[in-house]
């Protein structure tokens, strides 16, 4: 059985034999470990092999894990969808909030970021594969959600996150990333940041100038559904 840092080795070799395919610079290609679902000792052992950037869609799994392991200086993305009643939370103890699809949410984390901290890093959840069971704001809906956001005063946007519907054809792929990146480039917003691609895509959405890569199962092993998540 491997283990995660072999794994983490693995996923990163994948990671820059694409940058190099696509003549990327490795730098601006972020690796974010997503550890929903999975203990507070495989984070440990992720920090210990390198890693830093975890994320998590289970907000109490994540305050919880966040507890146990204070003692690390990690950094922890929010990327799953997110009620109105759990901003105050998400506001306090997250670096990054990838999945932000609706103003009233972005003003409640503004209101709600605590002052010594600074500003909240924000990407806006676009749903570039109009699927009716995913979270994300329409292709029409973006620029003026942009621009309202990008006016609030504790966050930072940053740019955007898709999760589009999962193919193997490459070229659709490809099709679907490149769509996020123009979108991002049509708000002329000097925005910095494409959250893009998975285990399973994660080639073809460096390709397309993705700079966090959202690794779960490649690095911890299929997750594990059967305990409760809130």
């Amino acid at each position: 059985m491997s283990t995660i840092a072999e794994n983490i080795a693995k996923v990163g070799a994948r990671i820059r034999e694409a940058a190099q395919a696509s003549q990327r610079n490795l730098q601006d290609i972020g690796l974010l470990a997503v550890s929903k679902t999975k203990p507070a000792d495989a984070v440990r052992e992720a920090h210990a092999a390198g890693l830093r950037d975890f994320g998590e869609n289970y907000l109490q799994e994540a305050l919880e894990k966040q507890a146990v392991l204070s003692d690390l200086p990690l950094i922890w993305h929010f990327i799953g969808p997110i009620q109105s009643n759990k901003t105050r939370p998400i506001a306090e103890h997250f670096d990054w909030v990838h999945s932000v699809d609706r103003l009233k949410i972005a003003q409640r984390l503004s209101d709600q970021r605590p002052a010594h901290l600074p500003a909240l890093n924000i990407c806006l959840q676009v749903n570039v594969s109009l699927e009716a069971s995913k979270s994300g704001c329409s292709p029409e809906e973006l620029p003026e959600l942009a621009r309202a956001i990008s006016a609030l005063p504790n966050l930072r946007l940053r740019g955007l996150m898709a999760i589009p519907e999962a193919t193997d054809d490459i070229a659709a792929q490809h099709a679907a990333f490149a769509r996020l990146r123009q979108l991002r480039d049509d708000l002329a917003l000097n925005l910095d940041t494409l959250s893009m691609g998975m285990s399973h895509d994660l080639e073809a959405a460096i390709a397309e100038g993705a700079t966090w890569v959202r690794i779960g199962t490649a690095l911890f092993g299929a997750r594990d559904y059967g305990q409760p998540t809130h």
